[in-house]
């Protein structure tokens, strides 16, 4: 190995010193700059002494100030106009000696005031070759981070990577081979001689080492740190395809099949990318050949996706297994399929591999050639007698897969071949259904002119027009309407093409089966027509279509719903005006007699309520269970729509047959705000059922205690007997609610009403009711029901000593 030249510090000879005797003042000068002595260095300045005086080896001011550290006097000195690069006879700059010396706040400040980080000198020595010569490591990294190029070589061909490996300055060969990675992720210096091939480097570097046996094979086996990979340097030499350097790390002991993340291994790199000699080597050194990857890669499997076609050949010839298995069940097969590289396609097929191996999944390589559309791969399996009609598990074959990706050449290459047109899967589909449904033009008129079926239904009854509709696709729909398809072809739950173009608000698409006779009145299984569709998903622009082209507004569902019950449901407000504006019947009542005003009464659809008073409907319609409006309004407490419909005439007192009136539903289901508007509105506290129930009772049997509240606020009997007698403090008495039989007695229900409080044995109520001076020998209302029994043997027999 060369020897390099060596720096050294440029020193003063005593003849030196003799000749500046004569010069008291120069010598001075220059004595106090390196002294550091700034008070003296700007005295002799003043005293006319020249800013650039030299000793005879032709260092100023600046450079001996710059040797020993003096940053203030350095900053004095290029303040006073001291040029930053003056050189030395030897062509040093104050750079290269604040280098050589490790001064970095000099070198710093020099760099900052413009000083040429590359200047070479007499032999071409560098700043940052004499800061890596002396192992000052900050400096190398100051210079580096500052445009120092390292690339850089001496005269006799050193760099300061080569000075630094040879000096043995660890930490300085790590770090400029970090900065050498230009930005790249940052390697371990053995990595990086490894991505350069340099044997010359990662020798010194395994030479350095104190214990060849022990700690070389450590450092030759080392990961790369803070990255994903988990690479050896034998990993980046495989990568890079570099057998020299590859050879000498496998020499000094590198783990051959050593695995990185993943579990990958130097040869599934090497493979991967196509390295056919490093490949070579490293199965000649014992690599495994069938490694498998976390994944299930084999190297065969890397170099048949990568379509490396010599390594691929170099595998086969040394053994890889044809058929081994990724986690998915891909071959090499596969991946060469998938690559489109038929060379590599060739050698599996000539080395007896299966032409139709399938995956996991039942995937051949032909349903993967297919689905990316590699019409050469195609061809040369089905020249190889690759089966066409082949079904995945799902029952895809060939055909579907191209006909799904728009692969038009593939497609008209495997019909050719045999593929039938009209194949079906699992859940039914034909080639048709899946052009059809991704909108597939071409396809699907090449289908239609091969012989394929509009019409045939998949498990659900669908068309490939049903499918069209369902997407969207307005351009297929036209294309299989005018060939031929059936326009009002039912699927399931005699859904047509109309019904889902309806729903999905498809406007152009609905106007174009309907110029093509489609039935608007067509009714699925419930009895929704298309309208019926529209007005429950909102589609004003499809209902608008529909009722241009004759649908009725007044067929009924199954339930004897409207198109306008729908909307007003489903708060399609725009629908239900556009209804009302083609004369539907705002009062047009189903099966129940609920009118479209009961439903958004329901459905708390407030501006579709209020739209229909405006419209005309009658506040007052009745139910068949007399219900009104206002009566659902109250029990689903739809607070809007009931103000809307008392605003509009609704009696607050109205009744059913049954002589419910919406007090005493907003009671029952606790509704406090109801029941003060309704109580505002006219109803009265004790309106009576037929059965004589009060919305009182209501309350009690409920414990609705704030109703109460409410109630007796508006003078609400609380001693009111129903038909067969009870008040309604019987009522809470028999139903256990302590608390409502507590606020009842606070106001002044009374307590010897005849009361069947103790067959229920609430022995907590009976105590209540005797400390508020019930009679204990009061009978029962049902006494011929029990037995006559009276309230006090009922405690007495649970515990007489309560009552002590």
């Amino acid at each position: 190995m060369a020897t390099p030249t060596f720096t050294a510090p440029e020193e003063t000879s005593p003849t030196d010193h003799h000749r500046i005797r004569q010069s008291d003042s120069n010598t001075s000068f220059l004595r106090a700059a390196r002294a550091g002595n700034l008070e003296k260095v700007l005295e002799c300045l003043k005293g006319g002494v020249d800013i650039n005086t030299c000793n005879q080896n032709g260092l100023n001011a600046l450079h001996l100030a710059a040797k020993e550290g003096h940053v203030e006097l350095v900053e004095e000195l290029l303040e006073r106009a001291t040029p930053v690069d003056s050189a030395t006879k030897k062509g040093n700059t104050a750079l290269h000696i604040a280098a050589l010396a490790g001064q970095e706040g000099v070198a710093k400040l020099l760099v900052k005031r413009g000083a040429n980080v590359n200047s070479q000198s007499q032999n071409g020595f560098t700043p940052l070759y004499m800061a890596a010569q002396e192992n000052h490591l900050d400096v190398v990294r100051y210079l580096l981070e500052n445009g120092g190029n390292q690339s850089t070589a001496t005269e006799d061909g050193f760099t300061p990577l080569a000075i630094a490996l040879q000096q043995g300055h660890n930490q300085v060969v790590s770090l400029l081979l970090e900065k050498d990675t230009k930005g790249k992720v940052r390697l371990p210096a053995l990595h990086i001689a490894a991505r350069k091939d340099d044997i010359k480097a990662a020798a010194l570097l395994l030479q350095n080492d104190h214990n060849a046996d022990v700690q070389s094979k450590m450092m030759v086996n080392r990961t790369t740190e803070n990255g994903k990979s988990g690479f050896t340097p034998l990993h980046i030499a495989a990568h890079y395809g570099n057998v020299n350097v590859s050879t000498l790390l496998l020499n000094r002991g590198a783990a051959v099949d050593f695995t990185a993340r993943n579990g990958i291994t130097p040869l599934h790199v090497a493979s991967k990318r196509g390295n056919t000699s490093m490949v070579a080597l490293l199965l000649d050194r014992g690599a495994q050949i069938d490694a498998k990857t976390r994944d299930g890669l084999t190297p065969l499997h890397c170099a048949a996706r990568s379509g490396h076609e010599l390594t691929v050949e170099l595998l086969l010839e040394r053994g890889a297994p044809l058929l081994a298995r990724t986690k998915n069940g891909l071959s090499p097969l596969h991946m060469a399929a998938q690559g489109d590289h038929v060379d590599c396609l060739k050698h599996l097929l000539q080395h007896m591999t299966p032409v139709d191996d399938v995956t996991l999944d039942y995937l051949t390589g032909l349903h993967v050639a297919a689905h990316c559309g590699h019409y050469r791969v195609t061809k040369l399996l089905l020249d190889k007698r690759a089966n066409p009609n082949a079904r995945a598990l799902n029952g895809f074959t060939p055909l579907h897969i191209a006909c799904k990706k728009n692969r038009v050449k593939v497609m008209e290459l495997l019909v050719k071949y045999g593929a039938v047109i009209q194949a079906i899967t699992e859940s039914g589909l034909t080639p048709i259904h899946v052009a059809a449904f991704m909108g597939h033009l071409n396809i699907v008129l090449l289908l239609l002119q091969n012989g394929a079926s509009p019409d045939i239904c998949n498990m659900r009854g669908e068309t490939a027009l049903h499918m069209a509709a369902r997407a969207g696709q307005t351009e297929v729909v036209r294309c299989l309407l005018r060939n031929g398809a059936l326009v009002d072809a039912k699927a399931r739950e005699n859904q047509t093409p109309l019904h889902i173009a309806s729903r999905l608000g498809k406007a152009e698409i609905v106007q174009l089966l309907l110029q093509h006779m489609a039935h608007p009145d067509a009714a699925t299984t419930n009895g929704y027509t298309p309208l019926h569709i529209s007005a429950r998903e909102g589609q004003l622009g499809v209902a608008s279509v529909l009722l241009e082209a004759g649908a009725s507004h007044s067929l009924p569902t199954k339930k004897g719903f409207t198109p306008l019950h729908v909307a007003a449901k489903y708060g399609s407000l725009d629908v239900a005006k556009l209804l009302l504006q083609r004369k539907a019947s705002p009062d047009s009542s189903g099966k129940n007699g609920l009118t479209p005003l009961h439903v958004a009464a329901h459905y708390d659809n407030q501006q579709v309520a209020l739209m229909l008073l405006e419209q005309g409907a009658s506040p007052h319609a009745t139910a068949k269970n007399g219900y009104t409006p206002l009566h659902i309004a109250a029990k689903r407490n739809q607070l809007g729509v009931a103000g809307a419909l008392l605003g509009s005439g609704a009696e607050a007192a109205v009744l059913t047959r049954q002589g419910v009136a919406p007090l005493h539903l907003a009671a029952q289901e606790g509704h406090s705000d109801m029941v003060a508007l309704l109580l505002q509105e006219g109803a009265a506290a004790n309106m009576l059922t037929k059965n004589g129930l009060t919305s009182l009772h209501l309350a009690a049997q409920e414990d609705r205690v704030a109703i109460a509240e409410i109630l007796t606020e508006h003078h609400a009997n609380v001693d009111q007997h129903t038909k067969l007698g009870y008040t309604p403090l019987i009522v809470a008495c028999h139903y256990g609610n302590v608390k409502m039989v507590n606020f009842l007695l606070q106001h002044g229900a009374s307590v010897n009403e005849k009361t069947k409080a103790a067959q229920q044995g609430n022995t907590h109520i009976i105590n209540i009711l005797l400390q508020h001076g019930a009679k204990p020998n009061t009978v029962t209302v049902i006494t011929a029901k029990f037995c006559g029994i009276t309230a006090v043997p009922i405690p007495v027999q649970l515990s007489s000593s309560q009552f002590v």
